[in-house]
């Protein structure tokens, strides 16, 4: 869990005792504690593997999943999900989401739905009515054969990608 208690209002601190007390309901889960600017360090500085969830408020993780987008390739194919154990309807995007402002009517938003599908959620794999050749293979091998839209250092337009993964279906 990442908060920044040590510098924010009594919320933070209260935010942190929730954590705990729910942390103790589940003994084998190791759950541990670092102020938001020393998780982003040791993301950064290569400890990310080690971390399996980060629990932390709606500000502190829109910054770390753009962060981490960075570490893996760019915002247009890091996944970001909103996760509830008991709903149905989790929603999963992109870590840009839907970024109006940035690529709208400019052809250069990434239509590869690789990153935006998949949760990080067990139930994903088995709950996804998505048929395999949509999914997978295609995207892979337009990028592959260089399809890319400018996140992924290509010059490729939204459309030239679309139908080249519509190619390879």
């Amino acid at each position: 869990m990442s908060d920044k208690s040590n510098a924010r209002s009594p919320r933070h601190r209260i935010w942190q005792e929730m954590f705990t007390a729910v942390a103790d309901e589940y003994p084998r889960i190791a759950a541990e504690h670092r102020y938001i600017d020393t998780l982003a360090l040791e993301l950064v500085c290569g400890s990310h593997e080690r971390f399996e969830v980060i629990v932390t408020n709606n500000l502190f993780g829109d910054i770390l999943s753009d962060l981490g987008a960075g570490l893996v390739g760019g915002l247009g194919v890091a996944a970001s999900a909103n996760l509830h154990p008991d709903a149905a309807a989790d929603c999963s995007s992109r870590c840009h989401g839907s970024a109006p402002r940035t690529f709208a009517g400019k052809g250069v938003a990434n239509p590869d739905r690789r990153g935006a599908d998949r949760r990080a959620h067990g139930r994903a794999a088995r709950d996804t009515p998505r048929p395999r050749a949509i999914s997978n293979a295609p995207s892979h091998r337009a990028v592959a054969d260089g399809a890319r839209t400018p996140d992924l250092g290509g010059r490729s337009t939204t459309r030239e990608v679309a139908a080249a993964i519509a190619a390879r279906l």
